[in-house]
């Protein structure tokens, strides 16, 4: 009966030691929870606050979100403030010492890339415009890449013990982006013209050297008038855009006005991992983009 015992109370011993706990991660968007699951796999759970068919813009604090957040050994946020109607309540309300500003398990994606579009000043007649620069890096791979690299070291300093899992794990990823690389560096979008409804296409465009001519929102976040519409018919008709860019969450009621008075068609491009059933990850979402796009 003792032989029979033993082994179940090791088993229940080894499942209590916080050495084999999972390091538990918050991500505030798909796109982010994606890149983690794909390093840590088995050594992570992964938590994801924003869902796929949301706009990132508009998110507001909710109180499972507080939950979840106290929970967390690592906190993984876009930055350049796409996350600033939700998370600093987030973070303050959470009282976890974990994840506060400055400490290990706050880690602002951000800070690996290359920001686009920082205005030199802001003021609210220029619409909704982000101060600290565009946040709608996640199509941009050279900048993914960068990110990939910081979360693996950040998950390698909160977890010693699997810093050798999480180099292989990045190694993985290195191999397997650098073999989709080729695949999109073989479909040409460079000289191509786009006409996008906001401005979130714009490291898209610096990786794959397409033009952007003009926005259908007059001002980032400003909804256009009827004037504005009529006005961008005829800058359509001259420009001959390949097609106009919208996302799933808004604008689709205007491209579809411009579109039958123009015969320019429109593309509704996924905005992040999980916005439609092919998006599976970020590779996966990065493909049905370009396949939209060439």
């Amino acid at each position: 009966m003792i032989r029979k015992i033993f082994p179940i109370i090791i088993g229940i011993l080894l499942l209590a030691n916080p050495a084999c706990a999972k390091l538990n991660i918050v991500a505030t968007l798909p796109w982010i929870g994606s890149l983690a699951g794909d390093l840590g796999e088995d050594r992570v759970k992964v938590t994801t606050l924003v869902k796929p068919n949301q706009d990132p813009h508009y998110v507001e604090a909710k109180p499972s979100m507080i939950l979840e957040v106290r929970k967390a050994d690592l906190l993984l946020f876009n930055g350049l403030d796409l996350e600033i109607g939700y998370l600093p309540v987030l973070v303050e309300s959470s009282r976890n010492p974990k994840i506060q500003p400055g400490n290990p398990g706050f880690l602002d994606c951000s800070q690996f890339i290359e920001v686009l579009e920082r205005p030199e000043r802001v003021d609210r007649s220029m619409g909704d415009v982000h101060p600290q620069g565009n946040p709608h890096y996640q199509l941009s791979p050279r900048n993914i890449f960068r990110v990939a690299e910081g979360i693996a070291a950040r998950l390698s300093a909160l977890d010693p013990a699997g810093e050798t899992f999480y180099r292989g794990q990045l190694a993985s990823f290195k191999n397997r982006f650098a073999a989709r690389q080729k695949e999109w560096e073989r479909i040409s979008l460079s000289g191509k013209k786009f006409l996008p409804y906001h401005k979130f296409f714009e490291y898209l465009a610096a990786d794959f050297g397409f033009e952007l001519v003009g926005y259908i929102e007059p001002k980032p976040g400003i909804p256009p008038s009827a004037a504005h519409l009529e006005k961008l018919i005829g800058i359509i008709k001259k420009d001959r855009p390949e097609a106009m860019l919208v996302t799933s969450y808004y604008g689709t009621k205007e491209v579809s006005f411009l579109s039958q008075k123009t015969g320019v068609k429109y593309l509704v491009v996924p905005h992040d991992v999980g916005a439609i059933r092919e998006a599976k990850d970020w590779f996966s979402l990065m493909d049905q983009i370009i396949d939209l796009l060439k």
